[in-house]
């Protein structure tokens, strides 16, 4: 079961990632289209990036016994597809986060008026 570890601790925050998403609406529930376009593209370029640097030898898979030893391509484990979902993921979740924070603050700046009647 071991094996599993690492792919584990990365689902789980993915899926919480996820409930978090559906629950305020910001990624995938809020324009489910472009943002599974977006994360796609994401996640290819992620991981054409990762084939680069591995034909090239600027790294290598390392062994672990918390790995499935699954290989989806030479030296590329199961677990760095995943990985690189959650930092595509985590991205867009925290970009429209940080949008929707921003457009409120904005909207309840006080304005000259109502600061001077005070």
């Amino acid at each position: 079961m071991t094996h599993l570890a690492y792919l584990v601790a990365l689902l789980v925050p993915l899926a919480a990632m996820a409930a978090v998403d559906r629950r305020w609406r910001l990624v995938l529930w809020a324009d489910p289209r472009r943002a599974a376009v977006v994360l796609v593209l994401g996640v290819l370029a992620f991981l054409a990036w990762d084939v680069l640097a591995l034909a090239h030898g600027f790294y290598r898979r390392g062994g672990s016994p918390l790995m499935t030893g699954v290989d989806v391509a030479p030296d590329l484990p199961l677990e760095e597809v995943f990985f690189v979902l959650f930092l595509c993921y985590l991205s867009l979740v925290l970009h429209r986060l940080v949008h929707l924070l921003l457009v409120r603050a904005a909207d309840h700046e006080p304005v000259e008026e109502e600061v001077r009647s005070r």
